[in-house]
């Protein structure tokens, strides 16, 4: 950087000024207000830059209106080496001072006393301007008669700041940077700091890198000692580090402030929950206060060495603290006469500042002994610490003393992907999908509909037929040439006298419409008569034709429509799941997943992610991104997948991009911070973490608020704890499912005789059906439904453990792992759920909680590990033995060990609560299926109809008609199996117990097709079963 010459402009408000090397632009200087008791005449204003004064306007009247014209210009040089470097233009201002010109008496010196002082912050010309006008406040000096008036009342200065060329080249001001630190102050200090004996004066240095091997200190001085008052407020003006200002308001920054925040979301130490009590009490007990803000511009040759001594994790940052005598001067160049007292250091980390996009650190950061020999040999004269330095520097840390501080940089270090960036990454990563076939559904329903009215029409003109001439025919059946031409001549008289042959034509027209619209795609008049009458002409070939096919053509009934829909598919492909059926989920999941809605992926998915077929996961998730590239949970799906198959670059893309799109997601944040966990990050892991936690304090609190209101205006319905059923139903009563079944569900009862008594399956057959239904091993506990009609398992997230309304307990504080848990679990990610769940364990502040043992019990359900999952289930139902989610897993636990008399009680148990658990279509299955091995047919019947009603499936139907089946109730039992049979065709079971009841009532050909599909759609392995046990 070449010299450059800075002027400061002050003109006459109106003029314009010309200056032959500078171009500067036209401003004026107003006055001060002028006070009623004191008139102010004639002032003049001096201008000191960097403790020198770089000169003084001419005297300058008072106009009547309170304003003075200076026309006044001065300048100063600036270079590197020179006494005014850009270190000088970052940290120090120009000093402005008006001064009233008092008049003297005859033989008396001429006297001056200074009225008020602004300061011109420079920082704009380190920014790439050039030039800037600036109306700076005017501050009253104490001694000055502006002191008494208004604040507002005390005037400006307009100034202008010119430069001939820049002062940063273009790759300055790309790559240097700018570094802010404000020092608040030093709390809870030692009690030997007090204000007796010498006056003391407080003092931190702060070294900065700089070009080579230098180092720049920035110096914190004149801290001011507070032994007790309140907090300082928020905001407040951080203050510039100058000692020749006598105007108190000019010590302030403009537009600078310190605005302080939540003591979670600093960077530094003391930032935990339990640190929170201890920080209010030393922020208004005995203090040092500097607010004070020191800058340093940093060129490309300091940036780098500041990123790779951070980088170097050589980044603590070393900030001495120290209390000297009175003399500034003697003690900041270090005089060895000048004793320092409490010497301490603390320890700033800076590896924050290498994470993506972060320009700021702020926080509290202790104060320790200060032991650091190479640090104090730089004080000239003194080679090592005296013992009784030493000896009182340690009542900083019995103290407990720690400074408030902040840096801040003008860019980051570390640049921030932009989202254009991270779309454009997350689309190179994503295979594009293939076009659409082009859409001919819509050609093909027009002429489908025309085809159907012209058969409509058809049969109201055969209609009209028969009622002029009837519906016999001659005796030979035919009738001649002259009679149907008569008789055509007398339908079309009837049908036009009547109106009906324009309504006939009316109804056509829209049909005929369409198929121009769909089939020849033509939407736009003809430009031409012969292009229209060509077209007319090949359109009414076109229409006969069809109209002789749909006159022609037998008459077929339409197929019926399925009667499964994509949640009972779902549905299906869950039970599968549970039942470790993995081939019939993966047809069912691949039957549910349409090609244009993406939930159905992302299910799919989790599901082969619980098969370990993590390619195959890999290609669903991005199936559904491709799908909808703004969606959250396909982004962090992504990723997880990318982490499960060591993708790890892929990952960051991911996880930045979810939190990028979704700043709100406190989920997105959360896997965020888990996996820079995992890469050892963890720096950006407590960032993450930081700004998930700020985002669910802000949520509980709406929460809370929106409660309050409610409570306030008795809108908040109290549920009864002891509103708890039978465990144990009778055969004609239902159990208590949720709070919205109330309605039964009952089949057309008919009486069957005792001869007529159904043939009893062979010994063994029930546990061929236990093993049909649900196989010992492999229960998958993640929560299905709650709700009658099923939900989709990834658009919907509930709480894992949230404590019944009778269980006495108040709610687990819900944490930002939790969140990541309940959605974890559901995709099947293990690995994340295990961090998550570890971060659970070492945050929490009494203990686990129940939802902690209650989602580590069903991990350990995945993974077959069931003696861990019974000592997990054991903690929580010690925690919370009135949730129903931890009896229903329990239950699944003893369902899986075959200890069935435990699974019944607890599956009961379940059932009995008001509150329902999250997977209640399981619970009922497997109590039915109890019931029924217990031969009690009753209850298991009402259970599988709780079932059929909470979320039907052909698993719950069949249930209900073997129910139905051994309490001799056919009927019921045949239409229970007909609605299985609807829902799936190929269950063996079903098709066996028809062939059963078709024998029952007499029906042999019925019954011998019905065991015929039983044959053919019976697993081999199953029927060689049958066969061995009759």
């Amino acid at each position: 950087m070449v010299e450059q010459e800075i002027s400061l402009l002050k003109t006459g408000k109106g003029e314009v000024l010309a200056q032959p090397n500078f171009a500067p632009l036209p401003c004026s200087c107003s006055g001060t207000t002028k006070d009623p008791n004191h008139d102010v005449s004639v002032t003049l204003v001096r201008v000191e830059f960097n403790g020198a004064i770089l000169g003084e306007s001419s005297k300058t009247d008072v106009l009547p209106n309170g304003t003075a014209n200076y026309n006044f210009m001065t300048s100063f040089e600036c270079s590197p080496d020179g006494p005014n470097s850009l270190a000088d233009i970052a940290q120090k201002p120009v000093l402005l001072t008006v001064i009233e010109v008092l008049q003297r008496e005859r033989r008396q010196k001429e006297k001056t006393m200074p009225l008020g002082q602004s300061v011109v912050d420079l920082l704009p010309l380190l920014q790439g301007q050039c030039s800037f006008k600036i109306s700076t406040p005017l501050y009253a000096v104490l001694t000055s008669p502006l002191e008494s008036l208004h604040p507002e009342a005390k005037g400006d200065l307009e100034v202008t700041v010119c430069t001939k060329e820049p002062l940063l080249s273009a790759v300055e001001l790309a790559n240097g940077n700018l570094l802010s630190v404000t020092l608040e102050a030093a709390c809870s200090v030692p009690e030997a700091l007090a204000a007796t004996g010498p006056l003391q004066n407080y003092m931190a240095c702060l070294q900065v890198p700089a070009a080579g091997e230098k180092e720049f200190p920035l110096l914190f001085k004149n801290g001011i000692l507070k032994l007790t008052g309140e907090k300082e407020p928020l905001p407040r003006p951080k203050k510039w580090p100058l000692d020749n200002i006598m105007a108190p308001g000019a010590l302030s920054i403009p537009n600078s402030f310190i605005t302080g925040g939540p003591y979670e979301d600093e960077d530094g130490e003391l930032n935990k929950r339990e640190d929170r009590e201890f920080r209010v009490r030393a922020e208004s007990m005995k203090r040092i206060i500097w607010d004070m803000e020191r800058r340093c511009y940093l060129d490309p040759f300091a940036v780098w060495p500041l990123l790779n001594g951070i980088g170097d994790l050589v980044s603590l940052k070393r900030v001495t603290v120290r209390s000297v005598s009175q003399s500034l001067a003697l003690c900041f160049q270090g005089d060895e006469d000048k004793q320092i007292f409490f010497h301490g250091v603390a320890y700033v980390n800076m590896v924050p500042l290498l994470c993506p996009g972060v320009k700021q650190i702020r926080g509290a950061f202790r104060v320790f002994t200060y032991q650091d020999s190479e640090v104090f040999e730089k004080q000239p004269g003194n080679d090592s610490p005296s013992p009784s330095q030493c000896l009182s520097s340690q009542q900083y840390t019995e103290a407990g003393t720690f400074l408030v501080m902040e840096i801040k940089l003008d860019k980051a270090l570390v640049p921030k992907r932009l989202r254009e960036e991270l779309t454009r990454r997350v689309k190179q990563m994503i295979p594009p999908r293939p076009p659409l076939p082009p859409w001919t559904a819509g050609a093909k329903k027009a002429v489908e509909d025309y085809h159907s009215r012209v058969m409509n029409i058809a049969v109201a003109i055969l209609s009209e037929y028969h009622e002029l001439f009837g519906k016999q025919l001659p005796d030979q059946g035919a009738t001649d040439h002259q009679t149907l031409e008569e008789q055509k001549r007398q339908l079309n008289f009837a049908l036009n006298s009547s109106g009906k042959y324009f309504a006939f034509k009316e109804q056509l027209k829209y049909a005929v419409v369409k198929i121009v619209r769909e089939k020849y795609l033509k939407t736009t008049a003809f430009e031409t008569q012969e292009q229209f009458q060509a077209f007319l002409s090949e359109l009414y070939v076109y229409l006969v034709d069809q109209m002789h096919i749909a006159l022609n053509q037998e008459a077929a009934p339409p197929a019926p429509p399925s009667c499964t829909t994509e949640e009972q598919l779902w549905l299906f492909a869950r039970e599968a799941e549970v039942n470790k059926d993995y081939k019939l989920a993966s047809l069912y999941y691949q039957q549910v997943k349409e090609p244009l809605f993406f939930p159905y992926w992302l299910d799919y998915g989790a599901f082969c992610l619980l098969v370990e077929e993590k390619t195959k996961a890999q290609e669903c998730f991005q199936q559904a991104l491709s799908l909808n590239p703004h969606h959250i949970q396909s982004l962090l799906l992504c990723g997880i997948v990318a982490v499960v198959l060591q993708h790890y670059e892929e990952a960051e893309i991911f996880f930045e991009d979810a939190c990028c799109l979704e700043p709100s997601s406190i989920v997105a944040w959360t896997l965020s911070g888990l996996f820079y966990e995992l890469q050892n990050s963890n720096i950006q892991a407590e960032m993450a973490f930081r700004e998930a936690k700020k985002l669910l304090q802000a949520q509980l609190a709406k929460e809370r608020s929106i409660t309050e209101a409610a409570e306030g205006k008795g809108e908040k319905k109290h549920i009864s704890a002891g509103c708890v059923r039978s465990p144990s139903p009778g055969p004609e009563e239902c159990l208590p499912g949720n709070t919205g079944q109330n309605q039964e569900v009952f089949f057309c009862t008919s009486k069957v005789g005792a001869h007529c008594s159904p043939p009893l399956p062979p010994p063994g057959f029930y546990i061929v059906l236990l093993g049909f239904l649900c196989p010992w091993q492999g229960l998958s506990p993640d929560p299905c439904f709650r709700n009658k009609k099923p939900i989709l398992g990834l658009m919907e997230i509930s709480f894992l453990a949230a404590p019944s309304p009778g269980s006495g307990l108040s709610q687990p504080p819900c944490t930002i792992f939790m969140k990541a848990v309940e959605f974890l679990i559901k995709v099947n990610a293990i690995q994340f759920v295990h961090r998550a769940l570890a971060h659970e364990l070492l945050s929490l502040q009494g203990g686990p909680s129940c939802a902690y043992y209650l989602a580590l019990a069903q991990t350990y359900m995945l993974k077959e590990e069931l003696s861990k999952c019974e000592e997990c289930l054991c903690e929580a139902v010690r925690i919370d033995c009135m949730n129903p989610n931890v009896w229903a897993q329990k239950g699944h636990l003893c369902y899986l060990k075959r200890d069935f008399g435990e699974a019944k009680e607890c599956y009961e148990r379940t059932i009995s609560f008001v509150e329902d658990a999250a997977d209640m279509h399981f619970v009922y299955l497997r109590l039915g299926s109890i019931y029924l091995e217990g031969k009690e047919y009753g209850q298991a019947k009402q259970t599988y109809l709780l079932a059929c009603k909470n979320s039907a499936s052909c698993l719950t139907w069949l249930g209900v008609g073997i129910a139905c089946y051994r309490l001799e109730e056919m009927a019921e039992a045949e239409d229970a199996l007909s609605e299985a049979n609807a829902l799936n065709n190929t269950n063996a079971e079903v098709w066996g117990y028809l062939s059963l009841i078709c024998l029952q009532g007499g029906r042999q050909l019925e019954a011998e097709q019905c065991y015929k599909y039983t044959v053919k759609v019976c697993p081999p392995a199953l029927l060689r079963g049958r066969q061995g046990s009759v």
